[in-house]
């Protein structure tokens, strides 16, 4: 019989989850000069550029200034917002970064550095990362205002002590301007260090206007039960077990709580009505992505997990970005079944 993560409880140590803040293991390879720019598309090779040359500061800025008196004085972090569309290579170009810069540093989208903080507490938080000569935020969300303070507080402390920040903008198919105002709401947020940060635009394909890949049709619960039992290292839940697991877990956990597992198979999965339910269900989709886990379940199709209601609501982005990721992780395991 598989494995079930209602029966696993991760505990995650304080002084990892800081340490747990790396790139996925997607994004381990990447470098600047593997991404490779559109020729049709002038701002991807104007940011690679603009991107190494962020990463080439780092170790100056962390070092500090040498006075008139030959004693150094803590320097002033530098930003670099990546602002663009969906599918631009803006995390490729925020991992290249992260691999660049010396260490320590942490990577993180901005989500999960939220539950890190909340988890810590802010100040454990800024004591954890200020020791960085750099922090990459993936996907900065504005959709929040309480997060978006906690994190401009945040940011604000580190920049002060030295810390680089480099963040991207988080846009989907269906967001209005499709990025091409996030840099300035971005700056509007964060106005106390917008100063800091030089924004550079990656342009590339519009997908504002194409549907997602239609989802699979789902297994019978029969055929589910038997490829989970066929799968080593697979786990099968009941989705509703699942998610009342989910609440009593911390989001920061959510990682580990996946450690391991080669294949997520779920049952009986249907539309969520709660929106604490949706979204700490958008937080596993995330962690299973970011573990390239593939999905498999019975019930409703994956696109119909997030009404439609939900779906026009403030948290449009987390929803379809998670159900872009569900989709593709199904297909994932329909390749390797």
């Amino acid at each position: 019989m598989p494995e079930r993560l209602v029966d696993r409880n991760p505990v995650v140590p304080a002084d990892q989850l800081v340490a747990q803040l790396v790139p996925p293991p997607m994004f381990d390879d990447v470098s600047f000069a593997s991404y490779i720019p559109n020729p049709d598309e002038p701002t991807q090779r104007v940011a690679v550029s603009k991107a190494a040359e962020f990463a080439e500061k780092l170790p100056k800025i962390r070092s500090g200034k040498r006075g008139l008196f030959g004693k150094k004085s803590q320097g002033t972090g530098i930003g670099l917002y990546l602002d663009g569309g969906f599918g631009v290579g803006k995390t490729h170009l925020l991992a290249s970064i992260f691999h660049s810069a010396p260490g320590p540093k942490s990577f993180g989208t901005f989500v999960e550095l939220t539950h890190v903080v909340g988890a810590l507490g802010f100040t454990k938080a800024v004591e954890e990362f200020a020791a960085n000569s750099l922090l990459c935020i993936d996907e900065f969300e504005l959709d929040d205002p309480g997060d978006t303070m906690l994190i401009s507080r945040l940011l604000a402390e580190l920049t002060a002590r030295g810390v680089s920040i480099v963040a991207t903008s988080n846009t989907l198919p269906g967001q209005l301007g499709e990025g091409r105002f996030a840099a300035q709401d971005f700056l509007r947020e964060i106005k106390k260090l917008a100063a800091i940060f030089e924004t550079i635009r990656v342009d590339g394909p519009d997908y504002r206007h194409r549907d997602l890949p239609p989802a699979p049709e789902p297994a019978t619960d029969s055929m589910l039960i038997d490829r989970a039992n066929a799968t080593p290292g697979a786990t099968l839940d009941d989705f509703d077990a699942l998610c009342k697991h989910l609440s009593t877990l911390h989001p920061s956990r959510y990682g580990k709580l996946v450690t391991g597992v080669t294949s997520v198979f779920i049952e009986h999965v249907h539309p969520v009505e709660d929106q604490a339910v949706a979204l700490r269900f958008v937080v596993l989709a995330d962690r299973l992505y970011d573990a390239s886990i593939p999905v498999k379940v019975s019930g409703a199709k994956l696109d119909q997990i997030f009404t439609q209601e939900m779906l026009d609501g403030g948290y449009r982005k987390k929803y379809l970005r998670a159900t872009s990721r569900l989709l593709a992780l199904s297909r994932f395991e329909a390749a390797t079944s």
